[in-house]
């Protein structure tokens, strides 16, 4: 049995007071709760503060691009299904650099979790504003304040059909860990959009301007679809946190017939086999 404590590795480098500690916490728990080893557990990210976190999760990792979480984790998840892979990543780098891998992921239903660290600046390149950064912000860059409306990532995952959908806050660590837990069991694509006050370069929405504004509405039914659109749109005086919506269907994996049987980590490769193919290239 592996304890919380165990699955810490690294000094971390962020600031006093950020949101990521708490994260990281509610995932060691999370994975020593559900008794998953480290050498099952696959972490990758992209770039950025929250894309650090594979740095400091004693587990297999992955530095990616930026924006580019995605694509590793999916084949890792395709090669070898005995793994729990695990996206964490920031607003910026799943929504803005890695949105296409975002909107097509949520499309394909590869079966992994994706945890973006969301503090609605870009936290790691001095705190311009990101996709999910409230319209009229003021930032370093935008000077004159943000032009465009937010991105909304949870309706955006609800229309193209993700079955897991939910917010959670940085504040709220045993609801976080909970909900990570039933994300890493999902079957299929698990979205967790994650509320994390950036208290270098977001002064707006910092953790006590959370705390007045989240609450957890009573769900009754995660399967209608209908009133989670409702819920996912809602944002302000009061922001709702929880699992908005919970249905599966079939993965990406289940389709491809090729994956029947042995995963492609066990089953025999000879590079000679393939060399006509890899010659044509040359």
């Amino acid at each position: 049995m592996f304890k919380a404590k165990d699955y810490m590795s690294g000094e971390t480098a962020w600031c006093p007071g950020c949101g990521n500690f708490q994260i990281r916490e509610a995932l060691a728990e999370a994975l020593s709760e559900l008794e998953l080893p480290p050498h099952l557990v696959l972490i990758c990210s992209g770039i950025g503060q929250a894309a650090k976190m594979p740095h400091y999760i004693r587990a297999n990792g992955f530095n990616g691009l930026h924006g580019r979480a995605l694509p590793p984790a999916v084949g890792a998840r395709i090669a070898n299904k005995k793994l729990k892979v695990i996206v964490e990543s920031g607003d910026g780098d799943s929504y803005g650099e890695g949105g296409n891998h975002f909107i097509h992921n949520v499309r394909r239903n590869p079966d992994i979790a994706h945890f973006i660290h969301n503090n609605q600046v870009y936290g790691l390149t001095k705190g311009q504003a990101s996709p999910t950064s409230d319209q009229g912000m003021k930032t370093g860059v935008q000077v004159s304040g943000v032009t465009v409306p937010a991105l909304n990532p949870l309706a955006i995952a609800l229309v193209l059909g993700a079955g897991f959908v939910a917010r959670c806050f940085s504040g709220e660590k045993e609801h976080l860990k909970e909900t990570m837990k039933e994300a890493i069991n999902f079957p299929g694509y698990a979205l967790v959009d994650i509320l994390q006050p950036c208290v270098s370069f977001n002064k707006i929405n910092t953790h006590g301007w959370y705390k007045k504004r989240v609450y957890f509405p009573e769900i009754k039914d995660s399967g209608d679809w209908s009133a989670a659109i409702d819920i996912s749109r809602q944002w302000g005086d009061k922001i709702p946190l929880g699992i908005f919506y919970k249905k599966p269907r079939p993965t990406f994996e289940s389709s491809l017939a090729i994956l029947d049987g042995k995963p492609l980590v066990s089953r025999p490769f000879n590079p000679v086999e393939i060399a006509a193919v890899q010659d044509e290239y040359l």
